[in-house]
């Protein structure tokens, strides 16, 4: 099984830092200027990848994302370029740990096993699949089964409302992170996020994978206060998608301006 997840938490805690996590989509604009971009993020100081599938209809995902999904389907990329990029990434960086946010069309389209199989043939420690809750996910024998026997990690979502139920289920089946909610609603549209104390508390008094924070965290003061609620670290989804869009047309300016981001975003977990 890979470890890749629980030692970098454990080395980010040795160094009394939090993890920075960015997202961004798989093959936007194309599939040559996104491993420059992944690149970029490693360079940058990223601690972890959060990679999206890009999907017709992401319905956790907002605009941004959304036109992202959109650039990188235009450009022709499909699942085997996804897996792909991910493989040469990985020979970039053995350690960095990755995820993926997938939607459940693709995973079945491609069958579950196979997806799973994939997933480990390219260095893929963790997926996520969005539009499985967690209730869905205690009886999803296939998905939970095949990504275990492929030594991937199961990675659910914890809502900022989550009962006591669900925050076991999220316990029990979890591994690598636990990808905690700070508010309801999608992707992008809003830069406040909640701080549901509460919620992480508990997941830690269980035992979960450790915590991360995500959906409107998009500054380095987020960053900070995200870190103030208890999780091991932050993912900031739309921050790094935002300026791929912003220059399109001038990649020189995308990989600079992504570079500083990410390194102000990582420097606010130290």
């Amino acid at each position: 099984m890979s470890l890749r997840f629980e030692n970098r938490f454990a080395e980010l805690e040795a160094k009394k830092e939090g993890a920075f996590v960015p997202f961004v989509t798989l093959c936007d604009p194309d599939y040559d200027t996104s491993y420059e971009i992944l690149q970029t993020l490693i360079e940058a100081g990223a601690d972890a990848l959060e990679l999206g599938f890009p999907f017709s209809d992401p319905c956790a995902d907002g605009p941004v994302i959304q036109k992202a999904d959109k650039r990188a389907l235009s450009s022709g990329a499909r699942t085997d370029d996804f897996f792909a990029l991910i493989a040469k990434i990985r020979e970039t960086d053995p350690q960095i740990p990755i995820s993926v946010l997938v939607y459940s069309n693709l995973v079945i389209a491609r069958g579950i096993d196979r997806f799973y199989a994939d997933c480990a043939r390219s260095g893929i420690d963790a997926v996520l699949i969005a539009d499985i809750p967690v209730g869905m996910m205690h009886t999803c024998d296939d998905f939970v089964s095949c990504a275990r026997r492929h030594d991937i990690d199961n990675v659910l979502i914890a809502p900022p409302n989550a009962d006591e139920a669900t925050l076991q289920a999220v316990a029990k089946i979890t591994r690598g992170y636990t990808y905690v909610l700070s508010r309801f609603g999608i992707t992008g549209t809003d830069n406040q996020f909640g701080r549901p104390v509460e919620v992480i508390r508990r997941l830690n008094e269980l035992g979960a994978a450790k915590p991360l924070l995500g959906f409107g965290i998009s500054t380095p003061e987020h960053v900070k206060m995200a870190l103030e609620t208890g999780v091991a670290g932050a993912i900031a989804g739309s921050g790094v998608v935002r300026l791929v869009e912003k220059n399109l047309g001038d990649k020189v300016s995308m990989l600079r301006d992504i570079h500083d981001y990410v390194a102000k975003m990582k420097a606010a977990t130290r």
